[in-house]
Parts: C-alpha cells; structure tokens; sequence
C-alpha cells in the first residue's frame, strides 16, 4: 500500500544517507516542521527524516488538532495529509489560513488533477502524490520555504493602483478599502506581478519564479491562479493583461 511503500523509501534513503553524510544541524538554522497525518507510521517515519535533517519535528494526528496547535505555537512549514477524520487537510489549512500565514505541503494518495488545484485554491503552497521519495519530500520543503521567505517584503513600502492597493509589509491587499482574504500563493503571484510592473512574464517564467523551478505542474496552474486573483481584484482586474501566447503582465 501507499503507506508501506512511503515508509520503505524514507527509511531506506535516511539509511544511506546515514552512511555516507553528517547531518546538516549545523550547517543551517533549524526548522519547526509540523507533521499533520493520522497514519502513526507515516507521521515517524516523516518525523526520522525530518529530525534527521537537523529539524525539528512536531505531530498532529488529525486537522483539529493541528488548527489548535498552529494558534498555540509557530511554525516553519506543515505536512498536511489530505484524507484525515474529523476534518480533513483541505479545511485544516484553510482555517489555519485565517490567523497564520505559514507554508504548507499538502500529502495525498489522490493524485488527480482537481484535488491538486483545490488544494492550491484553499491555500497550499505545495501538493505531493503518496507514495513520495524523502529525496523530494526534503526538496520540496526546501524549496517552498526559501520561496516563502524570499516572498516577504523588506520594505514598509504601500502601493496604489486606484482602488487597489497593496500593504508590502503587512502582505495585505485591499480594493475599496475592503481587506481581500487571499491564500498565500495568490499574493505571492500578484507581488510578482506588481513588482514587474509593465514587464511581458511568460507563464514559463511565473512558474520558475512564483512556485519554484522545481515544481511539478504545467501552464494551467498558472492560468487558474490568475484566475482566481482576478476574481477577487474584481474591476481592478484589469491591471492583469493577458499576452496571447507568451503569458501575463501588470499593467498600470
């Protein structure tokens, strides 16, 4: 099954690894990674790899017990399964998504197309297909970490396109004075966007940029985004122009 093969890769790669590589502690700052599954095997197994690589880890075993912990406590990024009782991980992240903005990897045997887009929409950064390679689990925690800090803003900085406007800072965004509630990857894409301000991205670019060179997925997650951004920024969509067979750009 799914759960046997997932165990067997991690322990199996946590094992060569063992032989050959010190663990990276020391090397770099260490994360708190929030483990979300109701499957005990996978939670340990996930939690060995995750400490193995100088992180620390945490366990929840369903989506209420992770909501409680995420007000209770910080953390770096979350593996959420998706398929948990009680409430499942699409409506664990999306109550998360009310009161914290932290990065979240969505865990599931459901591979098809329309779970993967639902999961981006309620807020995930990222979506892996049980059973996963440890090799790309870590990659991808990596990968959508870094994202994540690089897409904090610096500056205290607040734009104005009209009725739209963007608090860099706060990473909030209102139209008319009216506060949007968008999920993490929509705003990521629309401060892409804004800060390339008149500049043709190609969706190739947007997705190398926004969700990461190593992102498994195709121009349709792209255009499903600009979709739903577009839909929340109402007449302001406007300001997001559509480059017949190259991509999109911010124009204002």
């Amino acid at each position: 099954c799914a759960s046997i093969i997932c165990v067997y890769r991690v322990r199996e790669y946590a094992s060569a690894q063992s032989r050959g590589k010190k663990s990276r502690q020391t090397e770099e700052k260490t994360m708190r990674v929030l483990i979300v599954d109701d499957e005990e095997m996978i939670r340990n197994v996930l939690k060995e790899y995750v400490e193995f690589e100088g992180n620390e880890a945490f366990e929840a075993v369903d989506g209420i017990q992770a909501v409680k912990m995420c007000k209770e406590n910080d953390y770096d990024i979350i593996l959420m399964d998706v398929m948990m009782p009680a409430i499942d991980g699409f409506s664990a992240v999306k109550e998360i998504r009310k009161f914290k903005d932290i990065p979240v990897i969505m865990l599931s045997a459901r591979g098809e197309e329309y779970d993967k887009l639902f999961g981006f929409e309620v807020g995930a950064d990222d979506y892996v297909t049980k059973p996963f390679s440890p090799k790309e689990v870590m990659a991808r925690i990596s990968a959508v970490t870094k994202r994540h800090k690089a897409g904090q803003p610096a500056s205290r900085e607040s734009l104005k396109f009209e009725g739209l406007e963007i608090d860099m800072k706060g990473r909030n965004v209102y139209v008319d004075g009216e506060k949007l509630e968008l999920t993490p990857k929509e705003y990521e894409l629309l401060f892409y966007l804004v800060k390339n301000n008149g500049i043709a991205l190609s969706r190739e670019k947007l997705l190398s940029d926004v969700w990461g060179f190593d992102f498994y997925g195709d121009d349709r997650t792209v255009d499903t985004h600009i979709k739903m951004l577009r839909s929340s920024l109402k007449e302001y969509r406007k300001f997001i122009v559509t480059l017949r067979g190259l991509g999109y750009k911010f124009e204002a």
